[in-house]
């Protein structure tokens, strides 16, 4: 695993607003106007998110007319988010040599 640019990417989704705009797009393709709609938040704040996640591989956007229509690129995107999503019923157990395992 090469950790400097796992840590850069992780640096780059780790905003709230980043990450229900990759989580929108993994289901659908927008643009910045919806994602007004959905975030609640200015077309500038949002092409700034936007820039930072398209210089990081994890979307791209195709022109329609005059709308910039973003989608992800990164194959890797759906698989993170569901794993930051998963519940799990408990935390991993102490080692057995642990002096404070339950």
């Amino acid at each position: 695993m090469d950790f400097k640019k796992t840590a850069d990417l992780l640096k780059v989704m780790a905003h709230p607003s980043r990450l229900e705009i990759l989580q929108k797009l993994e289901t659908e393709v927008l643009c910045v106007s919806d994602m007004e709609d959905i975030l609640g938040t200015g077309q500038s704040n949002i092409s700034h998110h936007l820039s930072l996640l398209r210089r990081a591989g994890l979307v791209d956007y195709y022109v329609d007319g005059k709308l910039r229509c973003y989608f992800l690129k990164d194959p890797k995107t759906p698989d993170i988010l569901r794993a930051l999503d998963k519940e799990y019923a408990e935390d991993l157990p102490a080692p057995a040599c642990c002096p404070v395992r339950k």
